[in-house]
């Protein structure tokens, strides 16, 4: 019913991320004739880190509100953005499981949330969940946008291998720093992640953050005992 959907609305790829389970035979008859194309080349990948592979921006779904899901946007919302960076490379709309949705791991590689507002139910059925953010991406998808700010040709979005470069330094950064714990670091990573989720980050910004991460490293390592260079 996800492949119909994605027919219906305009999304070119479906890929499944660590699939419990999957049976083409029995999906065929759901997708009905129009989504039988699509269904044909659906990719399995072990990981969703894989299945993001290349993408320049990746919306996950969540049910769930508050705390570090601070931020989230609406389908609409949610919308614009993938239609402003679908000029720049591929986009990915990330659902998890009917039963419990994405694993706080999998959000983590996202970089924007979004939520279905519903009227008391928690969650939705997935294929509705895929046919309403496909719905209002087929409504953005024309909408011309005012660049404000254009970085010029020597700049593009960061795709998500980049993005968990530049999170993977920074956590081990704030590390060094002791500003984030060891006991758990990348849950208290998740409110930069959605901070940085956000701003659409450019390669020469993020060349610009790796560089201070590199300086605030070589400092830190220089000030820890034994080194021989500790400074007041």
């Amino acid at each position: 019913m996800a492949a119909r959907a994605c027919a219906n609305m305009g999304g070119d790829e479906l890929i499944l991320a660590e699939p419990a389970w999957w049976d083409i035979e029995k999906a065929r008859p759901l997708a009905t004739p129009k989504g039988q194309p699509l269904l044909e080349r659906v990719r399995v990948c072990p990981s969703l880190g894989e299945a993001l592979a290349g993408s320049v921006l990746s919306v996950g779904t969540t049910a769930r509100v508050g705390g570090w899901r601070r931020g989230l946007l609406t389908p609409e919302q949610a919308a614009l953005e993938v239609a402003a960076a679908r000029r720049e490379g591929p986009v990915a709309l990330v659902f998890g499981p009917e039963d419990r949705g994405l694993e706080n791991e999998e959000i983590e590689q996202c970089s924007r949330l979004v939520n279905i507002p519903t009227d008391g139910a928690s969650s939705l059925n997935l294929a509705q969940a895929v046919l309403i953010l496909l719905y209002e991406c087929l409504k953005a998808r024309d909408t011309r946008h005012t660049v404000l700010d254009d970085p010029g040709p020597g700049s593009r979005r960061i795709t998500h291998e980049e993005q968990e470069l530049l999170f993977t330094t920074l956590r081990d950064t704030l590390l060094a720093l002791d500003y984030l714990k060891g006991n758990n670091p990348d849950y208290f990573l998740m409110p930069l992640r959605r901070f940085f989720g956000k701003t659409a980050l450019r390669r020469h910004e993020m060349d610009m953050l790796m560089g201070i991460c590199r300086q605030v490293n070589r400092l830190a390592g220089s000030n820890r005992p034994g080194t021989g260079e500790d400074r007041p």
